[in-house]
């Protein structure tokens, strides 16, 4: 049986990363989907671990070979994608496939394999909570920020494309919440 899929997206500093890691380590069976990107690693992030770090070449290759199931250029010259082979061989192995991505790759996903498929939104409190977790990472300078900020102002506009909206508000509750939610999805039989 293959495994299934399980999307996570939302906006920067909305909580996501932080909910897919706590479910890795709660819930047997499920696999991360390492994304590839262009963008350079941020501090304490390992290739093949956090990200499949590829130059910007590079990747525009593999997208003409068609080696992704999606891919996007988020920012000027920084590209996200989500390997084929990686999907596949997880899914080969009977995992259930967790994805941490951005919300346009999560809706590509979830069309590309329906019901197989659960995407959930998570969303922040307020545009001003989720800011003051951008800041409190400390990696982006003041324009990158800026980029952000905006950038997620528009993805809040995609919650409505999406399976379920998840509001990281307190953030044990949350996680909570996203457990029962991924255990439902898997304990259900076949496909959704």
């Amino acid at each position: 049986m293959q495994g299934k899929l399980i999307i996570f997206s939302a906006p920067s500093g909305s909580g996501k990363t932080t909910i897919v890691q706590h479910l890795l380590q709660k819930i047997p069976g499920l696999a991360f989907s390492i994304s590839a990107t262009s963008r350079p690693p941020r501090k304490n992030e390992k290739d093949g671990i956090d990200y499949y770090f590829l130059d910007p070449e590079s990747f525009k290759s593999r997208i003409e070979h068609n080696d992704f199931l999606e891919w996007e250029q988020v920012y000027a010259n920084q590209y996200y994608g989500t390997l084929r082979s990686e999907v596949d061989n997880l899914r080969k192995k009977g995992k259930h496939v967790l994805f941490d991505i951005d919300v346009v790759g999560g809706t590509k996903l979830k069309k590309e394999f329906k019901d197989d498929a659960l995407a959930i939104f998570v969303q922040p409190p307020s545009l001003e909570i989720m800011e003051q977790r951008l800041r409190a990472r400390a990696s982006d300078s003041e324009e990158q920020l800026r980029t952000r900020i905006n950038k997620a102002k528009e993805e809040l506009g995609y919650a409505n494309k999406f399976d379920l909206i998840l509001v990281n508000d307190v953030l044990e509750h949350t996680l909570e919440k996203a457990e029962n939610i991924v255990n439902e999805f898997i304990a259900k039989e076949g496909r959704v």
